[in-house]
């Protein structure tokens, strides 16, 4: 690689919210591209254009600019290997097609669905790999315009050498070898026209000057064909490196279609960017310092080396701790904003910093940090039942003697404590734990000091009397 630009690239569809798995994708290739100084390229894929969504391309875009995966060239951005929509390259896919036909490396194949699935399955029956029996390998002339005098449109399949091995040497699992004769004929253009996947992927790849496709473990058998295709028109193969799938708790791959957790849907919740990158560069990927690490340092830890071969497993419990992590370096200004107007609406200004600092290691989401303000500033809802466990289990006249010590250090929490264990002879958690739950209805959450000084005396005088009954 000395002296090359490296290009690397994210080529999502937009047929669908960006999972974890994906974006996992986009953020080894803009890391390691970020590596090595080199540029990092957003092609959106799919033929069909019908079947995109403007609300899934538009939400893409929003998830990798927010996650702060920005592009260099691209959709949107420009370059010199546009257009970068795949709908758009019907023109160019169909030069790739002559030239491949005026070669003889390529041919119209009329076989239908349905005989094509009699063969796999004899071919299984007979224990030998699927692959295609060379049907129409060597139609006539004539025969091609008879079929297509009777109305039937053909697929265009690639001819593959027989005998030859393909071999390339993978930037993550290695050594790489797959004989042709395994592979069989392949279909580059359905019979509707529209392009394979592996072929125009291959076709984008080369003329968008991608040096680097890092991409799933499933795009592995896919390789060898797109290296014949590439071959055979005269474009430069790019170095490929297949990751480990990323699986969900079950032990199933992440997928649009198993409804895996989406980014726009964690966007949404409250889930901050430098979260979801922390947990997803660790999927798969080993850095020496297992602590929060900004993005920079991210990048410098980023190697194709420390890549495993192994399926790495998404779990939820670990995107919540980076969360938590992520919140405890979160300015307190951030912190505001991200907790919500819902927030900013309970919470007096005055009392802003000494909120934020308060719950900051107590919330999750801002859902939580709306919990809070409303014990805070509205009273809890209910008891929790081991606060409701913690009332009753308190000392007779525990909350008189409380009331009597707020009565003397309303704006005094260390000389109101030291009044009230006085008052009720009590230490430890039997003198905290039945304060904690008369105050928030919870027996967990912030410290108690801060809490004394959000509630103020008047709330914290009504919360205590109504338990001296």
């Amino acid at each position: 690689m000395t002296g090359e630009k490296i290009t690397t690239r994210f080529a999502p569809s937009a047929t669908g919210l960006l999972h974890l798995g994906n974006v996992r994708t986009a953020l080894f290739n803009w890391l390691f591209a970020r590596k090595v100084q080199g540029a990092f390229l957003l092609r959106i894929e799919g033929s069909d254009r019908a079947r995109e969504s403007d609300f899934a391309l538009d939400t893409l875009i929003e998830d990798l600019i927010w996650l702060g995966l920005q592009w260099d060239e691209g959709f949107g951005v420009g370059g010199g290997g546009g257009p970068y929509r795949q709908s758009e390259r019907t023109a160019l896919y169909a030069q790739s097609y002559e030239q491949l036909q005026e070669q003889g490396l390529a041919y119209p194949c009329f076989c239908l669905p349905g005989e094509l699935a009699l063969a796999r399955k004899a071919q299984l029956a007979a224990g030998r790999a699927p692959r295609y029996p060379g049907t129409c390998a060597r139609l006539t002339a004539e025969a091609v315009m008879r079929f297509r005098a009777q109305g039937q449109q053909p697929s265009l399949r690639f001819r593959v050498p027989a005998g030859a091995t393909i071999e390339f040497d993978d930037s993550v699992r290695g050594a790489q070898s797959f004989r042709n004769d395994d592979i069989g004929d392949f279909v580059i253009r359905r019979s509707d026209g529209s392009a394979a996947f592996f072929f125009c992927n291959a076709i984008d790849d080369a003329l968008m000057g991608v040096t680097d496709v890092v991409r799933g473990e499933d795009h592995l058998s896919n390789t060898p064909r797109q290296i014949l295709i590439l071959d055979a028109v005269a474009l430069r193969v790019p170095r490929y490196g297949h990751i480990a799938l990323v699986l969900d708790e079950a032990g199933q791959p992440l997928s649009k279609r198993a409804g895996s957790l989406s980014v726009h849907a964690l966007r949404e919740r409250g889930y901050l960017p430098d979260a979801i990158n922390n947990a997803l560069a660790r999927l798969g990927h080993t850095y020496d310092d297992p602590v929060f690490l900004e993005i920079e340092d991210l990048i410098g830890g980023f190697s194709l080396s420390r890549l495993s071969r192994a399926p790495a497993r998404f779990s939820p419990a670990q995107l919540d701790f980076w969360q938590r992590e992520a919140l405890h370096r979160t300015r307190a200004d951030d912190l505001w904003n991200w907790m919500g107007e819902p927030v900013r609406d309970l919470v007096p200004e005055a009392a802003r910093q000494m909120f934020i600092e308060a719950i900051r290691a107590n919330v999750l989401l801002p859902e939580d940090a709306l919990a809070w303000a409303n014990i805070i500033y509205r009273g809890p809802a209910e008891l929790s039942q081991p606060a409701s466990q913690a009332i009753a289990d308190a000392k007779p006249g525990y909350f008189r003697g409380a009331s009597e010590a707020l009565a003397r250090h309303p704006g005094d929490f260390q000389r109101f404590i030291a009044t009230l264990k006085a008052n009720v002879a009590e230490s430890g958690k039997r003198l905290f734990m039945p304060l904690r739950a008369a105050l928030t209805g919870r027996v967990d959450g912030p410290e108690l000091a801060a809490l004394y000084g959000l509630l103020g005396a008047e709330r914290l005088r009504a919360r205590l009397q109504s338990y001296l009954r």
